[in-house]
C-alpha cells in the first residue's frame, strides 16, 4: 500500500486526500490552520469541477448546499442596473450538471474534510510541516509538536505561498497583476438567482452569485491599491461608496451590507510552475503550481483536476514495477496537467490585463469560450 502524505487540506489538498485514500492508499494530512478555520466568503464553481466532486462522490451533499444556475447575466452600471443580456452558460461538466454553482466555501470545506475522514484519510489541524528529507525510496517529514513520518509520496497542497515549494527548491513567487478585489459575504436577495456581471462603472467588474438559498458573496474589482491601513469599519465604508454605483440587485445587497467582518480585499495574484511540478517524491498540485486570478472562475476548479489526474496517474501504476519510477510517474502528471492549468491561467491574466488597459477591441467573450471548451474536455 503506497503511503501519502497531503501538506494542506484546502480544496486541491482535501480532493487529493479523498482521491488516493478511495484508491487505497494510506494517507495522511497535515493542515496549520485549526478545523474550521477558513478564509474566504463564497467560491464559483463551474461544471468542471463539479465534475470532479461527483467523481470524489460528494457531488450530492454539495448539490444541497450550494445553489446551481445555468445562465449568465450581464448588466449595465446604470441608474436602473439594466439587464444587458442573459444567456445560457456553457455546461463544462456535461449536461447533466449545471453550468455553475455557488457556495460558501467553509461549506465545501467541511464537506471536503468529513469525506476524505470517511474515505480513510488521518486529517491534523493546527499541525505544521517543519521538515522534509528525501532519499531514493521515500520522504521523511517532520511535524510541529515534534512527530514525525514516512512516506512513498508528498503532496504540497498549501497555497499560493507554499513551504513545500520552498522547501524543495522551487524559487517561484507569486505577482501582482495590478487589480485588488473586494468581496463581501451576506444574505442573498430573492432578485439574485444566478451570478451577473456589471462591466465599468466605479470598478473594472462588479459581480454577485449566490451560495445558498440564504447567502451571497458580492465582489467589485478596482486597481490594486494598499488597503492595510484601514480600518474594518473603514473597509466597510470604501465598499459600500463602491457599491453605490450599481443598482438593480446591488441596492438590496447594500441595503444588508453592515458588518465590517463581511468584508475583504485582495489583490490578485499569478504563477506558473512552468516545467516539472515535482522534486523526487515531493510533487505540487492546486496553487502551489499555479495560481490564476477568478476572471474565469477556475481557480479551484484546476486545483480539483491536479488532484484526480495525480490520484489516477499514480495510483494506476503502483506498486512500481521495473518499467516505471516516481519520477516518471509525477513526470507524467505534469506533462498531462501544465498545458491545461497554464492556458487558464493565461486567460485569466489577458481578460484582466485588457480591463486594465481599457483596450476596446478585446475578445472576452471569445476567449471565454475557448476557456469554456478546453475545460469541457477530460482532465
Amino acid at each position: 500500500m503506497i503511503s501519502v502524505l497531503v501538506v494542506g487540506a484546502g480544496i486541491a489538498g482535501s480532493a487529493a486526500a479523498i482521491a488516493f485514500a478511495r484508491g487505497g492508499a494510506s494517507v495522511d494530512v497535515v493542515e496549520s490552520t485549526p478545523r474550521g478555520h477558513v478564509l474566504g466568503s463564497g467560491i464559483t464553481l463551474q461544471g468542471n469541477a463539479l465534475r470532479v466532486l461527483r467523481e470524489l462522490g460528494v457531488w450530492e451533499v454539495v448539490q444541497k448546499h450550494g445553489y446551481g444556475f445555468d445562465t449568465l447575466g450581464i448588466r449595465a452600471p446604470d441608474p436602473q442596473g439594466t439587464l444587458l443580456v442573459e444567456m445560457n452558460d456553457a455546461r463544462t461538466g456535461g449536461p447533466d450538471l449545471p453550468a455553475g454553482m455557488g457556495m460558501e466555501r467553509p461549506v465545501l470545506a467541511a464537506i471536503l474534510h468529513e469525506a476524505a475522514e470517511n474515505a480513510g484519510a488521518k486529517v491534523r489541524f493546527g499541525v505544521d510541516i517543519t521538515s522534509l528529507t528525501q532519499d531514493a525510496s521515500s520522504v521523511a517529514a517532520g511535524f510541529s509538536g515534534g512527530t514525525s513520518g514516512r512516506y512513498d509520496l508528498v503532496i504540497g497542497a498549501d497555497g499560493v505561498r507554499s513551504w513545500t515549494r520552498a522547501a524543495i527548491g522551487i524559487d517561484l513567487k507569486p505577482r501582482s497583476t495590478g487589480m485588488g478585489i473586494w468581496r463581501l459575504f451576506g444574505p442573498r436577495p430573492d432578485s439574485v438567482t444566478r451570478t451577473d456581471l456589471y462591466y465599468g462603472g466605479a470598478g473594472y467588474i462588479a459581480g454577485y452569485c449566490p451560495t445558498g438559498e440564504n447567502s451571497l458573496y458580492a465582489y467589485i474589482v478596482e486597481d490594486a491599491q494598499d488597503r492595510t491601513g484601514l480600518t474594518p469599519q473603514q473597509r466597510l465604508e470604501v465598499m459600500r461608496g463602491l457599491a453605490e454605483n450599481y443598482h438593480g440587485p446591488w441596492d438590496a445587497i447594500r441595503e444588508d451590507l453592515v458588518d465590517p467582518a463581511s468584508i475583504n480585499y485582495t489583490w490578485f495574484e499569478t504563477h506558473v510552475l512552468d516545467g516539472p511540478w515535482h522534486r523526487g517524491r515531493v510533487v505540487l498540485i492546486g496553487d502551489a503550481a499555479h495560481c490564476c486570478p477568478p476572471t474565469v472562475a477556475q481557480g479551484g476548479a484546476q486545483g480539483l483536476e491536479d488532484a484526480i489526474v495525480l490520484a489516477e496517474t499514480v495510483l494506476g501504476s503502483y506498486p512500481l514495477g521495473d518499467d516505471a519510477s516516481m519520477d516518471e510517474l509525477l513526470t507524467a502528471f505534469t506533462v498531462r496537467r501544465l498545458p491545461r492549468a497554464r492556458a487558464v491561467v493565461e486567460a485569466s491574466v489577458q481578460i484582466g490585463t485588457w480591463m486594465l488597459e481599457h483596450d476596446v477591441d478585446a475578445d472576452v467573450p471569445g476567449l471565454m469560450g475557448r476557456v469554456a471548451a478546453l475545460v469541457s474536455e477530460a482532465p
